[in-house]
């Protein structure tokens, strides 16, 4: 429900700003703040339906570097400090998942006559496995992921050079499972990046 809430409190402010006040060709921005990973309600399971999976949230410190190629369109690079899962199997602990989920994302940036400047944007996650551990099942691995990220959020602006920001990404994770080298299944972590962060801008 709160996820349902604040997308739609995006979308009002995306909807109904105005005006002409513009990201110029050739601006930058660097962001710090939080990013909360907060995975699907659903997982699937693993082992043809056996085992149930059940991936729980973390948050961590979050970093962007975005640079506008043209008036208010900018690529931008999602990085973070390394998020750590805890993977449930029918309830029971098995693994904590260490990753690291870079995202590079195309967004553009609605010009108003305001301080707030909504954006939305689409783009391209990699997901890379750093470790598993206090593994309760020997032979486990699991394989990196890429997938889609959409992207939607508002700036308010505070100075001529500096913004709050409140944003939320969709992506598209899907981690491959191997038992002892055989294909065991798919987990559907599928989060919603929940992200606060201060923006610079050059």
């Amino acid at each position: 429900m709160y996820k349902t809430t604040l997308l739609s409190a995006m979308a009002v402010l995306a909807l109904t700003a105005t005006g002409a006040l513009a990201q110029s060709k050739g601006d930058m921005t660097v962001g710090v703040g939080l990013a909360w990973v907060n995975p699907s309600d659903d997982n699937g399971s693993l082992a043809n339906g056996a085992l149930d999976t059940d991936v729980d949230d973390d948050t961590q410190l979050s970093l962007t570097f975005e640079y506008f190629f043209a008036d208010n369109w900018g690529v931008e690079v999602l990085a973070a400090t390394p998020f750590t899962h805890q993977v449930e199997l029918n309830g029971s602990d098995v693994v904590k998942v260490k990753h690291l989920p870079p995202t590079v994302s195309v967004n553009y940036h609605l010009p108003t006559n305001t301080a707030w400047t909504p954006f939305f944007g689409l783009g391209v996650n990699y997901t890379t496995i750093l470790d598993l551990d206090d593994q309760k099942i020997s032979g486990l691995d699991i394989k990196d992921s890429w997938g889609l990220a959409g992207h939607i959020g508002v700036d308010y602006a505070i100075s001529d050079k500096a913004s709050l920001r409140l944003d939320a990404r969709y992506i598209d994770i899907d981690l491959d499972v191997d038992l002892n080298g055989s294909d065991i299944g798919t987990v559907e972590v599928d989060p919603w990046v929940i992200g606060m962060s201060y923006i610079w801008k050059f």
